[in-house]
């Protein structure tokens, strides 16, 4: 087979198993009801019953603070729901169906990859909508705009990985939906709810190092909400930060789920 037929027909099976994936979504869209249900929760939670307490380090209107945190909070979250599909295709003996047709290796992943982001592209819609309807007004305008979401969801790409590695790892679905206690964590000691120069000395540290922050502070800066940026040096590159972050999380995990990956038969 050459090259260019290679190529062919590795996108060719990447779509139809981006297909197989769309479909089960356009039959149970309460998968993404409740993938959004609790990012939804949360604005209304914080920014209408906490919110009047919250303090936005410059001033300025909390929800418009908190509206690009909620955006990055989504985009972090849906790891999970990442890992429960592989896991849930792994243990139905799915997996090794594909691995057994005469297909692309790659298209399991990359195809679970490229529905994910689709997905995600969805839900950012639907949470912008969200936020517009309680008054969130970006003022970075159409180029800022974008480059925010692209941002987002180069941060949603880099999580992918680890997604899938942990489907890969965890035995079972249940087990997957117990990544939760790792992801709550990690969003709450970031700079979504509140800024790092806020929280104790310690603590502040963490969260500014914190890969969800920097890409939440570039969105800020992006889509032009009005809060100074702390006085550490990684709070002060944002935009850097976003992109390089996904970066490495992508370098350290593409090989631990393609090792992982290819465990299976063995």
């Amino acid at each position: 087979m050459s090259g260019g037929t290679a190529v062919y027909w590795a996108v060719a099976d990447c779509w139809n198993v981006v297909r197989r994936g769309l479909t089960h979504y356009q039959r149970q869209p309460v998968n993404i009801a409740w993938q959004l249900g609790f990012p939804i929760l949360s604005v209304l939670l914080y920014g209408y019953v906490f919110g009047s307490a919250m303090v936005v380090p410059g001033g300025g209107d909390y929800r418009d603070f908190l509206m690009p945190g909620m955006f990055a909070m989504t985009m972090a979250f849906g790891f999970i729901n990442t890992a429960t599909l592989v896991v849930h295709d792994a243990e139905k003996g799915v997996i090794d169906r594909f691995r057994s047709m005469p297909m692309a290796p790659s298209a399991v992943v990359s195809g679970r990859g490229v529905t994910d982001l689709l997905v995600a592209c969805a839900e950012l819609a639907i949470l912008m909508l969200t936020a517009l309807a309680i008054g969130w007004r970006p003022d970075g305008g159409v180029v800022g705009g974008l480059a925010a979401f692209a941002l987002l969801l180069w941060l949603r790409f880099a999580l992918i990985w680890l997604g899938v590695w942990l489907g890969l790892l965890v035995p079972n679905p249940e087990a997957a939906g117990g990544l939760f206690a790792v992801a709550f964590p990690l969003t709450m000691i970031s700079s979504i709810f509140v800024a790092p120069q806020l929280m104790p000395d310690w603590l502040g540290v963490v969260a500014a190092w914190n890969p969800i922050s920097s890409t939440v502070a570039a969105s800020r800066e992006l889509f032009g909400t009005p809060v100074g940026a702390g006085g550490s040096w990684i709070e002060q590159h944002a935009v850097l930060m976003a992109v390089v972050w996904p970066v490495v999380l992508t370098v350290v995990f593409v090989p631990l789920a393609v090792r992982r990956f290819q465990r299976l038969s063995r």
